[in-house]
């Protein structure tokens, strides 16, 4: 099925997604036009080729994610640290829902690919069942693990014939994602899926 991804800020960038695969870039009205079967999602702000997020490990790993449940108990907020290390060692399955619930996390700032070296099996099956790439951690990082890390690193352009992975921003430009940061993603597709898309 063709899916055609248009932002506001950003039609002479639209996508024409095909299964996982990108079949298309170009200006929205070309691609309606050639073709008019299509499904079309229409965004807010900017579609850009995603992001990476350098803090797997510590993220995936390092933090854990509480379920909604345990907000009463564990607030909302990661827990790191010892603490984090402390909820792991009194019940070891907490580490798979844990990382399925900071990978959602991820897909929900535009994250559409980590790096770092992660070393569980909970991590590293909640990264390839949400279809994330795996890319190189930069050698420098420059500031705590965050879902907003600064500098936010975007992935190389998108191109015909290659993946379907993106995000959408709900920001004029590129200048004021830097500025605002990846909590003003309203969609992110990973393999030509829709799999964050906000409220």
């Amino acid at each position: 099925m063709l899916t055609l991804h248009v932002a506001e800020a950003s039609p002479e960038a639209a996508v024409l997604v095909d299964g996982a695969t990108v079949a298309a870039i170009g200006p929205y009205e070309e691609l309606a036009a050639a073709s008019p079967q299509a499904r079309v999602r229409r965004w807010p702000g900017i579609l850009t080729p995603g992001l990476l997020n350098p803090y797997g490990p510590e993220l995936l790993e390092g933090a854990y994610h509480p379920d909604p449940r345990e907000a009463d108990e564990f607030g909302t907020e990661p827990i790191t640290g010892e603490r984090a290390r402390a909820l792991f060692r009194a019940d070891p399955s907490r580490q798979g829902a844990s990382a399925r619930r900071g990978v959602q996390r991820m897909l929900a700032h535009g994250t559409v690919a980590v790096a770092g070296e992660l070393r569980g099996r909970a991590a590293l099956d909640a990264v390839r069942r949400a279809g994330l790439a795996v890319g190189h951690r930069p050698p420098n990082l420059p500031g705590p693990a965050s879902f907003s890390p600064r500098p936010l690193v975007l992935l190389p352009a998108l191109t015909v014939g290659g993946p379907a992975r993106f995000a959408v921003f709900d920001v004029p430009d590129r200048a004021a994602l830097v500025r605002l940061g990846a909590s003003t993603c309203v969609a992110t597709v990973v393999a030509g899926r829709l799999v964050y898309r906000r409220a």
